[in-house]
């Protein structure tokens, strides 16, 4: 039953797309074969909508009609423009996640249910809802006061539209068998990692239905960032918050949409600019847990001239070695340095070694050489990225699941800050927190600290190893019972065994140890 109804689901999105002109585009029709305009014909009967539109702007209206599924789905293609292309992918950047709100009296029904008393005990003035998305709304409100609370009494209040996780189960399930379909079909699919992708929204949007997830996503953002002067986050109040509702410090402020609101309140726009870009690369490679949903509606400048975010239902985490990746590939660029990017592409092993380093730091070239003597405003770093992960494509690198939300991220960003400012330069501006990172990371001081920790991994062993023949011995004790008893000789085989896997590690740690004292020696004298 689970497949039929997958089937007819994705029959129906079909034919949705269809409508839209959104399934096989009339752009395409020339080149389509007999069978493809057959399809077109048959699923596009009727009136076909936004026929004035372009291919990119009819597939958004399509998503945008097929629910929050699919408006999560475009926002995911929108950083894919290797599947989907340049224009799509750009129209699809600009894909409405608004809603009209659900009513306020259900809004307080399941305030009521989840924590189980009368919302006037928890709220004295719960009002209309200011934003209304795919997956909740936020409405303005005013909590009781409590003994000792010492934080705002003004709160928003965000709360899942009702049912929203039925809709959301059936519609990835549906996407989750048109995936593997194409997986099965397509080498060019394997390559572009589809059932990879719907997994990724899965996971995601598993994390977005349960507010508490948001709600620690904006304590630990604001754990990881609280000695950053220019940036803050909104307090958490989880007496009030659960599964479906969250509630949080009200933000006030003017919006960074708003450049003449800014003004106004004595902010300088350039530099609001600035502050978003620090924010987003300080929080993807200092912490690798960045706000991953930068766009203008969820940043607001408090009265001290700090960046506020809010919504944190879309995080991003970097490993350190994907941090690293990205780091060194911009300064790689900003130093014009394109052999560096090709190495480092090798290095991490997104590039097959048949290719040759020499062709693949060409390609390199032909993407950052056009940049360069040219104004801010037609320098894109977004752009730069774009290209590179298409170029990549050439040379056999998959996509890379960790990077999809550093990309898409990364375009809004930019767009935030040209909207700020629009000369602004996000090379100049990124070249600091690019270069700094670099130096915390792979200057003498982090060489000394890794070392440090080698030698502390080395005493641990060396501490560790009379117990590995402890452990070995006390198996025999435990296994004593059942009418089995392991043989001296064989105990003390065992624990030879263990120290044998180990001893590639302890080769390891003993040359770090040795390189330790070599760079301290050249430190001191």
């Amino acid at each position: 039953m689970g497949a039929l109804r997958d089937t007819l689901r994705l029959l129906h999105v079909a034919r949705t797309l269809a409508r839209h002109d959104a399934l096989i585009p009339r752009e395409y029709k020339d080149a389509m074969p007999a069978s493809l305009k057959l399809l077109r014909a048959v699923l596009g009967f009727g009136p076909t909508k936004d026929k004035g539109l372009p291919p990119g702007k009819r597939l958004a209206r399509a998503l945008e009609s097929l629910g929050p599924a699919h408006i999560k789905l475009g926002q995911v293609l929108a950083t894919r423009p290797d599947l989907v292309g340049d224009d799509i992918a750009l129209a699809l950047t600009q894909l409405q996640d608004r809603l009209p709100p659900f009513p306020t009296a259900e809004a307080r029904a399941q305030v009521e249910a989840e924590f189980g008393k009368p919302i006037a005990s928890l709220y004295a003035r719960f009002g209309e809802p200011v934003a209304a998305a795919s997956i909740a709304q936020v409405h303005d409100c005013d909590k009781v006061e409590d003994l000792g609370d010492e934080t705002p009494r003004r709160v928003a209040v965000k709360v899942l539209r009702p049912g929203i996780e039925k809709e959301f189960a059936r519609d990835l399930s549906a996407m989750a068998l048109a995936a593997r379909v194409a997986e099965r079909a397509s080498k060019e699919a394997r390559r572009l990692r589809p059932v990879a992708v719907v997994e990724a929204i899965a996971v995601s949007v598993a994390l977005e239905l349960d507010l508490r997830m948001e709600g620690a996503a904006a304590s630990e953002l604001a754990e990881r960032t609280k000695g950053d002067k220019d940036f803050r986050v909104p307090a958490v109040d989880w007496d009030r918050t659960s599964g479906r509702v969250l509630t949080t410090e009200w933000v006030k402020g003017a919006t960074v949409r708003d450049v003449e609101a800014l003004r106004a309140a004595g902010h300088d726009p350039g530099r609001i600019a600035q502050i978003v870009l620090d924010c987003f690369l300080k929080q993807a490679l200092r912490d690798g847990f960045f706000h991953a949903d930068m766009h203008p509606g969820n940043l607001f400048v408090d009265d001290e001239g700090r960046l506020v975010a809010v919504d944190f239902g879309i995080m991003g985490r970097l490993d350190i070695e994907m941090r690293r990746f990205m780091a060194e590939t911009l300064a790689g660029f900003l130093a014009r340095d394109y052999r560096r990017v090709a190495q480092v592409h090798y290095d991490v092993g997104f590039v097959p070694p048949h290719h040759p380093i020499a062709t693949f730091a060409q390609a390199l070239r032909a993407i950052g050489e056009p940049i360069f003597g040219k104004k801010a405003a037609e320098v894109s770093m977004a752009r730069l990225l774009q290209q590179l992960f298409d170029t990549t494509r050439r040379f056999d690198m998959q996509a890379q699941p960790q990077l999809v939300l550093m990309q898409k991220t990364m375009v809004v960003v930019e767009g935030v800050a040209r909207g700020l400012d629009p000369d602004f330069d996000i090379w100049e501006a990124s070249r600091p927190v690019v270069e700094r990172w670099m130096i915390e990371q792979m200057g003498p001081e982090a060489r000394l600290r890794e070392v440090g920790d080698g030698v502390s991994a080395l005493g641990r062993l060396a501490r560790d190893l009379p117990q590995l023949l402890r452990n070995a011995e006390s198996i025999s004790d435990m296994l004593a019972d059942g009418g089995l008893r392991l043989h001296p000789d064989t105990t003390r085989e065992i624990a030879e065994a263990q120290i044998a896997r180990t001893r590639h590690v302890r080769i390891a740690l003993w040359i770090t140890a040795a390189s330790a004292l070599g760079v301290l020696a050249v430190l001191v004298f």
